[in-house]
């Protein structure tokens, strides 16, 4: 659980960075970054892998270029059901899940290094 609540607190500080960065998207709050992540998650769980299949031969035919639409769209679809997040433009749509991608990615690793660092004592053999 703990790990989870990181990855949208990763997810989260991610999409603020977006919202400094690219003038299409548009967050109101924190609390509403943090919906967004939540959102986002569900979005991609769900509704991804279901947009992935179907895209499936369009994908090939662009030697996975279309891969970056489908995350266009999910990231859009996030920012219709969140209220305070929105995307606009086509920079925003495209480029924005990719920053979410690498920003979230290191901060998830950063995290998750922390939350699972052994303590001193902790190693067996230890006393």
């Amino acid at each position: 659980m703990l790990l989870y609540l990181l990855s949208i607190l990763a997810t989260a500080l991610s999409l603020l960075l977006i919202d400094a960065i690219f003038p299409g998207v548009v967050l109101a709050s924190f609390p509403a970054a943090m919906v967004a992540a939540f959102v986002i998650g569900i979005v991609n769980s769900i509704i991804k892998p279901v947009l992935f299949i179907l895209s499936l031969p369009i994908t090939i035919l662009t030697l996975g270029l279309f891969a970056l639409v489908v995350n266009g769209i999910c990231f859009w679809l996030a920012s219709l059901v969140t209220p305070g997040f929105s995307v606009h433009g086509f920079w925003a749509f495209i480029v924005g899940p990719i920053v979410l991608s690498v920003v979230s990615t290191a901060l998830n690793n950063i995290f998750v290094n922390q939350a699972i660092k052994p303590k001193p004592g902790d190693i067996e053999g230890q006393s």
